[in-house]
């Protein structure tokens, strides 16, 4: 039985959001799912709530800060197929999830030593380093007792997620400021970073939705795949992004040492790979910077890129065959095809 939880206020009026994808809910347009996330917004902070003001306000810090809350909202139309209202236990397992991402957001922005996260300063910015990665493994361990309360399968869930997200982000790391990173380096860290969390909001959807195993199966395939298109997409825009719609500066993956698809492929180009190559394995200044940036562009680095994420697209699309809603179907359909509309086609 899960515990009764206060009701806490939702806190100060949050700042927009930097929008990545049309809103979620156009194309989702599953009514019922969107009221269920107001439901979740407050147990998010109650979640975390302990009485402590100093501590309150670290934890729920980006919180009331916003988000998307794409892995809530994969969770619970996983659960429901927007068909009825959430169960306590469907809005609790994406509380877990989105706690767990927001632990992987203080200890990533230690690391990058970020400054700005949701338009509102950092944690460790505001509260320094120590206290963030603390805050992070507080986060952590609430989601990882949410999901006790839920069950040894989800447990087992949330665990085993926590073991890709860390993997993904040693290869990270382990290969920052590296020309010699190669592509399965490269998709070991994105679909542990972003994938596995994706792919576990839709998966606990479908096991607090009580979901056979053939559907909770291709419901976990569909997170996946869309959370590898969703990289993907990402990773496109750092080098073609001159309009500034991820709210950093175009090639900044470059920059700071991290060597996307689009810029593996770059280097294995005949043409511009030597040059590219003597620039790399640094920190680059913002001329440095924007170079780098036209020589991944000058290739067929991201039209290689696109290929990628149609082939994720395609297996996502091949999962949702296996579920038996049409409304749920027709809008994570909708959903990563949004991923996709916009991004340069050669």
């Amino acid at each position: 039985m899960v515990p009764p939880h206060r009701v806490l206020p939702l806190g100060p009026p949050r700042p927009p959001s930097i929008v990545l994808v049309v809103n979620p809910h156009e194309r989702l347009q599953l009514p019922l799912v969107e009221r269920d996330l107001v439901r979740l917004e407050r147990l998010l902070a109650e979640s975390v709530v302990v009485g402590d003001e100093y501590l309150d306000q670290v934890t729920t810090h980006l919180i009331y800060a916003g988000g998307k809350r794409l892995r809530p909202l994969l969770a619970l139309a996983s659960a429901t197929f927007g068909e009825h209202e959430a169960t306590d236990e469907d809005l609790l397992g994406g509380v877990s999830l989105e706690l767990m991402h927001l632990a992987s957001l203080y200890h990533d922005d230690v690391m990058d030593e970020a400054e700005v996260r949701r338009n509102v300063d950092s944690v460790n910015a505001r509260y320094g380093n120590l206290v963030a990665i603390v805050a992070g493994d507080y986060l952590m361990a609430r989601s990882a007792g949410i999901a006790a309360d839920l069950g040894t399968d989800v447990a087992g869930l949330m665990a085993r997620t926590l073991a890709w997200l860390t993997r993904g982000q040693v290869s990270e790391v382990r290969t920052a400021f590296s020309v010699a990173r190669s592509e399965g380096d490269y998709f070991e860290a994105i679909e542990g970073k972003t994938g596995s969390l994706m792919s576990a909001s839709c998966r606990i959807g479908g096991l607090t939705g009580g979901h056979d195993a053939a559907v909770t199966d291709a419901l976990t395939e569909f997170g996946r795949c869309f959370g590898m298109v969703y990289q993907l997409r990402d990773d496109i825009l750092d080098v073609v992004d001159v309009d500034n719609e991820l709210g950093k500066p175009a090639g900044q993956d470059l920059a700071e040492g991290i060597y996307n698809l689009p810029t593996l492929y770059a280097l294995a180009d005949a043409r511009v790979g030597d040059e590219l190559r003597s620039m790399l394995g640094r920190a680059l200044d913002d001329d440095d910077r924007e170079r780098a940036r036209k020589l991944v562009v000058a290739t067929d680095g991201v039209a290689r890129t696109m290929e990628a994420a149609d082939h994720y697209f395609s297996l996502a699309r091949g999962a949702l065959d296996v579920v038996p809603s049409e409304g749920l179907r027709r809008g994570f359909t909708a959903l990563i095809e949004s991923l996709l509309a916009d991004l340069p086609r050669p």
